[in-house]
């Protein structure tokens, strides 16, 4: 077998590349043959070689996604699942490690991906799997005092009823409570057992300080022997240019950045736990509260990922031509409010509070508006379903007076959107374009400031508008095309200087990009009228879900959004999903901020985080 061992030059394609890894690595490489399962198991003890190989001679030099998965009752082991690509695009290469849950151990991958950093924290954090070689194996999402892990599958809340909906009490007689009524004021929380609550005495985050210049070494000494103090601040968790409740501890020289942690969680609340929990159906509403701009994005993420897994039943149908249409024109939409909200508290980060943001609001509402006509909600949408979404586009867009001097607005849909489309956001763009881009404070702010190289963007992971501006064309629409996009005719935009004023220049290119997307949607939609909007059977209304695995992305507006799901424990399709996992673009998008923000000024790091353009309900989950 060696004398045939493939070079990694021919190892073009997936199937060649896991011979060549197989044949490499003969004891330590073997297909995973579970049903509806893919990839590769590899045995922990040469994971960083074989990660290398795949790195250094398979070109998968991109990490997106590490995700932990507890089997208990199933096979009883832990397991972590990677997905590779390369940048010049392609199908992942799946590679999985397992370990027992007793003593659950996996060699970090830090040194080949940076980008696992804060992944493989959060698998410590929710899971209890150590990762030796991590250089700061901490919490990140709950806070040092949380009692155990609760991914665990044999992890229960104080207030557990039961592992999956509809829970007993509920369904089939109906029988309503809040699981408050059973767990007074006090006993709803667990602590560990040798915490004293009378004599706490909180030094959770001492391992967030020390080193951070904290203590007695305050004073550091230059090499021409001027004193200078360094002092370590928090910006955050209330500071409005946060973004939300999301903080960072600063280690400063003077005015100059020597260090900066993100410190995340305070949001969290442990939506893959509860997905777990939900039936399959039941989780669409659940994803608008991720990236709550971006809930028609989220949607479509999701139910891509749950389709993979349907796709092989005997009964599944793709959705039809209308509505993938109808998807796309959604998603395009909302990169483009997207954009326009990032923009408009960009400017908000670097002083010009609040009137670029109000102007991009206005143009943000216009858009709402047609959302609310289609799904009956501006922001939470729990539009998409699963083979299609929930209502075709109605014939017209109307509303009704509430008060004396409402305006009623009654409009003819399909017309709406081609004035919206052709005419009202080429305009607003052009206008932002127009008022902003030569603006000599903007651009004394942002040229060369929260530098991101190229090399650097790909091995921190980072996705979206991030990844693009540092001269990356890696855009999910092309490099995996899914819906209609393949039949779509537009750019990957790049910009080539990876920093701020490139964020901000290449999202008025992708919504611009978006606009010529959204042009080429309108006679599809003309054209597929009267066609199903859904072809799933209507009278089921919690369907079963094939045994597997699948990953699910989308080029949200703010990078790759991922859904890995896996169906398990039921031979006649499972509910209920057993693993549940989001790859929020917000979160990893992270990874690379304290290395951005480094030399730079204080008032550099608020700009620095408004352009990578977070939101907390994606980051903290």
């Amino acid at each position: 077998m060696t004398d045939q061992m493939l070079a990694p030059a021919q190892a073009g394609s997936i199937e060649n590349a896991i011979e060549f890894l197989k044949a490499r690595f003969p004891d330590a490489v073997q297909n995973d043959t579970r049903q509806g399962f893919g990839g590769v198991v590899v045995q922990p003890g040469q994971l960083l070689d074989v990660a290398r190989t795949i790195r250094d001679e398979l070109g998968f030099d991109y990490l997106s996604s590490a995700t932990a998965v507890d089997y208990l009752g199933v096979s009883d082991h832990m397991e972590m699942v990677y997905h590779a690509y390369r940048i010049s695009g392609g199908t992942p290469l799946v590679f999985k490690a397992q370990t027992s849950r007793e003593n659950a151990v996996v060699p970090s991958l830090i040194d080949v991906w940076p980008g696992v950093d804060f992944q493989e924290r959060e698998a410590y954090d929710l899971y209890g799997i150590q990762f030796p070689g991590h250089p700061n194996l901490k919490r990140i999402l709950l806070w040092d005092g949380f009692e155990g892990h609760p991914m665990r599958k044999d992890w229960h809340e104080a207030y557990y009823e039961a592992d999956n909906k509809p829970f007993d009490s509920r369904w089939p007689k109906g029988y309503v409570r809040r699981a408050e009524e059973l767990n007074v004021f006090g006993k709803n929380v667990k602590y560990p057992a040798d915490l004293d609550l009378s004599r706490l005495r909180d030094n959770s985050e001492a391992s967030l300080y020390s080193g951070m210049g904290m203590g007695v070494n305050v004073e550091a000494f230059e090499e021409q022997g001027i004193r200078t103090d360094k002092l370590v601040v928090n910006l955050g968790p209330h500071h409005p240019s946060t973004h939300g409740v999301f903080r960072m501890v600063v280690t400063l020289d003077g005015e100059t950045v020597v260090n900066l942690e993100p410190v995340m969680g305070y949001l969290h609340r442990n939506h893959e736990q509860i997905g777990e929990r939900n039936a399959w159906l039941h989780n669409m509403p659940f994803t608008d509260r991720l990236d709550y701009i971006s809930s028609m994005s989220n949607n479509l993420g999701y139910a891509l990922a749950v389709e993979k897994l349907m796709a092989a039943g005997a009964r599944y149908s793709p959705p039809s031509y209308r509505a993938e249409a109808i998807r796309v024109l959604m998603v395009e939409l909302t990169r483009i409010i997207n954009h326009f909200w990032a923009i408009g508290f960009l400017l908000n980060d670097l002083g010009a509070f609040f009137t670029p943001a109000l102007y991009a609001i206005s143009e943000r509402e216009k858009v709402l508006d047609f959302f609310e006509a289609v799904s009956g909600s501006r922001m939470m949408c729990n539009y998409m379903r699963f083979q299609g979404v929930a209502k075709d586009l109605p014939e017209r867009i109307r509303s009704t007076a509430n008060l004396v001097n409402d305006r009623i607005r009654d409009f003819d849909t399909m017309d709406y959107l081609t004035t919206l489309i052709n005419e009202t956001m080429p305009r607003a763009i052009d206008d932002m374009d127009r008022y902003l881009t030569d603006s000599e404070i903007i651009r004394s702010r942002t040229i060369g400031v929260g530098y991101l190289p190229p090399e650097m963007a790909i091995a921190y992971s980072a996705a979206g508008p991030l990844l693009r501006a540092s001269g990356v064309a890696y855009d999910v629409r092309r490099a995996e095309p899914y819906s209609i996009y393949p039949d779509l005719d537009f750019d990957v935009c790049v910009r080539y200087n990876g920093d701020i004023y490139d964020r901000y220049l290449i999202r008025l290119d992708e919504m611009r990009e978006s606009v010529r997307i959204l042009k080429q949607v309108l006679p599809r939609l003309e054209k597929s009228k009267g066609e199903p909007i859904f072809t799933g059977n209507k009278a089921i209304y919690m369907p079963r879900v094939p045994v597997g695995e699948s990953y699910g992305r989308v080029e949200n507006p703010k990078g790759e959004l991922g859904f890995y799901c896996v169906s398990e424990g039921d031979p006649k399709g499972p509910q209920n999903p057993w693993r549940y996992h989001v790859r929020a673009p917000s979160f990893i998008n992270l990874t690379a901020l304290g290395a951005m923000c480094k030399g730079h000024k204080v008032a550099d790091v608020v700009a620095i985080l408004g352009s990578i353009d977070i939101v907390l309900g994606e980051t903290d989950r």
